[in-house]
């Protein structure tokens, strides 16, 4: 597949302690993204979103919301070349 591309997030709010990871998994799994998300000490969230790039986008796009007891503040997105991720994971 050649329209897969991949986009490198930052997202900052309260975002953490908040099942933000959990959400961010479950959405990319049913949306078919593979890639993984992370809590950044600095008290952001972190995620690599790999896919077709409408799914991609609709990722990014589900982050300035995410999961119902978070607030977003910023979204940050850079697109990046495919890396070939497969699956999602949350990392610790």
């Amino acid at each position: 597949m050649n329209d897969r591309t991949r986009a490198h997030v930052f997202v900052s709010g309260t975002v953490q302690g908040v099942y933000y990871r959990a959400n961010t998994r479950d959405t990319a799994r049913e949306r078919g993204v593979d890639g993984w998300v992370r809590n950044l000490e600095d008290g952001r969230v972190e995620a690599v979103f790999e896919g077709p790039e409408e799914a991609v986008d609709s990722m990014i796009e589900w982050c300035h919301g995410g999961s119902p007891a978070a607030e977003v503040e910023d979204v940050q997105a850079e697109y990046e070349e495919p890396r070939g991720a497969d699956g999602f994971e949350v990392r610790y």
